[in-house]
């Protein structure tokens, strides 16, 4: 595929007029769009990594003392802080100095974490690991996305956003297990230490060699919507100050996708800190708490591929509000059940809720969003979602640390998932495809 396209003194990226190669749909930039789903493969590795083994081996390997739950918080709170900033500006600097420089960068700030995992003395540098993964996280998840859906026609969104986070998120669940079970054959540290650089080397190369700019196919889009008169609204330069005050206090259905996409990751958070160690105390072994919690993330990734492109057909709404509720539905289930199988069934659920939710979140974020600032607009919306683990993991880390045992946060993530999903009932308009 030709790199089609030319930079102006602005440093931003236009279609070059001569460039007919230049054209939408999946199937036309199937090895491009395909090259990116690798990309997202890789980061969900990454954040996987840190899934099952770091929380469950706090106290043994990086000398966290006993019932320290606040500050085995502390690390996913970071993350969300800087993950979320990174979704905020990631993409208004992509549209500016263009997506592929945005996602090798990604990939740079990742090269140090195998070396932490590595020589770590103390679980302070645990916790700035984590802010560099979520700099990587936020710069290189964000681009691939953004990058695939500049390569998809504008009726595909639910199918890029499912097949896009079946990709990060099977991988997410396939990592934790991975590293659950090298870790029960091999030294841990040296374990993770060869995992993660082998991932993060692998996915900066496969970014420099093999990823093409996608700037092109993002102004194509916004071409062809303002040539439909569907983007007259949106031909004034707009600030990130002025979108951001038009996703988070203005718009309705924005201000209702966002609010949900934070509370959806209380869920995630829940389970990337407490279920560890929640199921180690219940007698379980580390290699079956990381089956279980592999579920979750396999059958969120793979329903995903289902649950996407349904949403183009059917609409967003039934099927984020349902997803919400069924993950508040399996979250307060856990506590209450006691065997590995029923545990598996409910993480299987959660999985089922979160694919129902997730990428429809973001489909739905991409229809309210001028061709021209969607990238701006997803980025705002990828700011409050991930806000949530940081949020979510703040007040469940204070509560377990006050009432000293796990219970609470569960009921509290529980409740939380029913309201949110009660607000997108009643906020967002039934239909709301393009």
């Amino acid at each position: 595929m030709s790199q089609s396209f030319v930079k102006t003194k602005t440093s931003s990226y236009v279609v070059n007029p001569g460039a007919g190669n230049i054209q939408l749909g999946i199937q036309r930039n199937i090895r491009q769009f395909s090259l990116h789903l690798l990309q997202i493969f890789l980061v969900g590795l990454t954040i996987g990594m840190t899934r099952i083994v770091v929380p469950a081996l706090a106290e043994s390997e990086f000398g966290l003392a006993d019932q320290a739950f606040f500050l085995l918080a502390s690390f996913v709170v970071v993350f969300g802080v800087v993950k979320a900033l990174m979704n905020l500006f990631a993409g208004k600097l992509s549209e500016t100095y263009g997506r592929k420089n945005i996602l090798i960068l990604g990939w740079i700030t990742a090269l140090p974490i195998p070396f932490i995992f590595l020589y770590a003395p103390s679980w302070n540098w645990i916790i700035f690991s984590t802010v560099l993964l979520g700099l990587n996280q936020g710069l290189c998840w964000s681009m691939a996305l953004n990058s695939k859906l500049d390569l998809a026609k504008s009726s595909q969104k639910g199918l890029v956003n499912g097949v896009n986070e079946f990709a990060g998120y099977a991988a997410v669940g396939i990592a934790g297990l991975v590293t659950a079970y090298i870790v029960t054959q091999f030294a841990v540290r040296e374990g993770l230490f060869y995992f993660s650089l082998t991932v993060i080397l692998l996915g900066l190369l496969l970014a420099k060699l093999s990823i093409v700019e996608t700037l092109p196919w993002a102004n194509l889009h916004y071409q062809q919507a303002k040539n439909a008169a569907a983007a007259a609204q949106s031909s004034d330069k707009k600030s990130l100050g002025q979108l951001f005050k038009l996703a988070s206090l203005q718009s309705k259905p924005l201000i209702a996708l966002n609010q949900a996409g934070l509370v959806e990751k209380f869920t995630d958070a829940i389970v990337w800190i407490f279920l560890p160690i929640y199921f180690i105390s219940q007698g379980i072994s580390l290699l079956e708490s990381g089956a279980i919690i592999a579920i979750y993330g396999v059958v969120w990734g793979a329903s995903q591929l289902i649950t996407g492109p349904l949403s183009d057909k059917i609409g967003r709404k039934s099927l984020i509000v349902w997803g919400m509720w069924l993950c508040g539905a399996g979250i307060v289930a856990i506590p209450l059940t006691q065997s590995i199988s029923i545990w598996s069934l409910e993480a299987a659920l959660i999985g089922v809720g979160m694919a129902m939710l997730y990428p429809n979140l973001g489909a739905a974020v991409g229809d309210f969003s001028p061709a021209k600032y969607r990238a701006s607009l997803i980025g705002v919306y990828r700011f409050w979602r991930d806000s949530g683990y940081a949020i979510g993991a703040l007040i469940m880390g204070l509560m377990a640390q006050w009432s000293q045992d796990l219970l609470m946060p569960f009921w509290f993530v529980g409740i939380a998932m029913f309201i949110s999903g009660l607000v997108v009932q009643l906020c967002l308009p039934d239909k709301i495809c393009e």
